[in-house]
């Protein structure tokens, strides 16, 4: 047989397995060939390209529709990791971190400035990160973390010390509080030439990557166990109805934040901030997480999000 009738038999022994389901005997019997040659023109077909054969492991399908309508209901680029209920918090934080890692890596490029927050997520999503110099790289930190005790940076330092060192960047700290006694301080402190110097490299961000925080996630946010906030403080922020906070700015469900009293002595950068910054890396783990990221989202603080698939699920069943 021609190579071209050999190959029009093996199509048409393929479409008739693979797309009619026809079994070999009843095709054989329709070519008038024995079994083992309509095998071997199963495996010619696969040979010349004639079929490809996709495995799809299981809840890659629902993995894919969470993507979907993330990222439709949100605008965003989103990234679903598939890891399942029987998975602890911090096995699907792990997960979550590592792929944000992934995508953070292929974001970089030479002479950027990156904003990085610090929180539970990042420090997770940094443990993760692999060599990958790049030329005039900058790192920013995006928020203060010194807190009640004085303590904040050495943990925060540590965390940006070693993004540094794998991407071979220089480091801007923001040596303030996370969050200012009194919001007069922090008027005050806007002005200095030290902290506005800060600011500047902040407002040059081309790239931003953060977390969300939570009051009540089983994996803690860094912001709501080492003394940041007072029990007056968390009063107030349920007086306002926060239900969680983005680089220590606090958000309402419907991701309002202007009104919201602690937000007159926090560090960060607010949505509108954020907004200015072209591409903004949001990343979240944890079912608790829910209900603050919609905020976030709502709040425009993000152009691609990593999410795992139970955070993601119940992201979208939230009403």
């Amino acid at each position: 047989m021609d190579p071209a009738n050999r190959l029009e038999a093996a199509f048409a022994a393929a479409r008739m397995y693979y797309a009619e389901g026809q079994t070999m005997e009843a095709i054989a019997g329709a070519l008038s060939v024995s079994r083992s040659t309509v095998s071997r023109m199963l495996r010619d077909a696969r040979a010349e390209g004639l079929v490809e054969i996709s495995l799809h492991p299981p809840g890659v399908q629902r993995v894919e529709e969470l993507r979907r309508t993330i990222a439709h209901r949100f605008g965003v680029r989103a990234h679903v990791v598939a890891v399942g209920p029987p998975d602890s918090e911090r096995e699907r934080l792990q997960a979550v971190a590592a792929a944000g890692a992934g995508v953070l890596e292929e974001m970089l490029e030479p002479g950027m400035t990156v904003g990085m927050a610090w929180g539970t997520t990042i420090a997770a999503l940094v443990a993760h990160l692999d060599p990958r110099p790049t030329p005039g790289l900058r790192i920013v930190q995006l928020n203060g973390a010194i807190n009640t005790e004085g303590a904040g940076m050495t943990y925060v330092s540590t965390v940006l010390a070693r993004a540094a060192s794998l991407w071979d960047a220089t480091v801007h700290h923001f040596p303030v509080p996370a969050f200012f006694d009194f919001a007069t301080t922090r008027e005050a402190m806007w002005h200095e030439r030290s902290v506005q110097r800060v600011l500047e490299t902040q407002r040059q961000c081309t790239l931003a990557v953060f977390g969300v925080g939570a009051f009540d996630a089983e994996v803690p946010s860094h912001v709501y166990t080492n003394n940041y906030l007072t029990e007056e403080d968390l009063a107030s922020l349920r007086a306002d109805a926060a239900v969680g906070d983005v680089c220590t700015v606090f958000l309402r469900a419907d991701g309002s934040f202007r009104d919201i009293a602690m937000n007159r002595r926090c560090s960060g950068p607010d949505p509108a901030q954020l907004a200015r910054i072209p591409r903004r890396l949001l990343v979240a783990a944890g079912k608790s997480k829910s209900l603050p990221l919609r905020a976030a989202l709502r709040a425009g603080v993000a152009t691609d999000v990593v999410v795992d698939e139970v955070t993601a699920a119940s992201l979208l069943a939230l009403r």
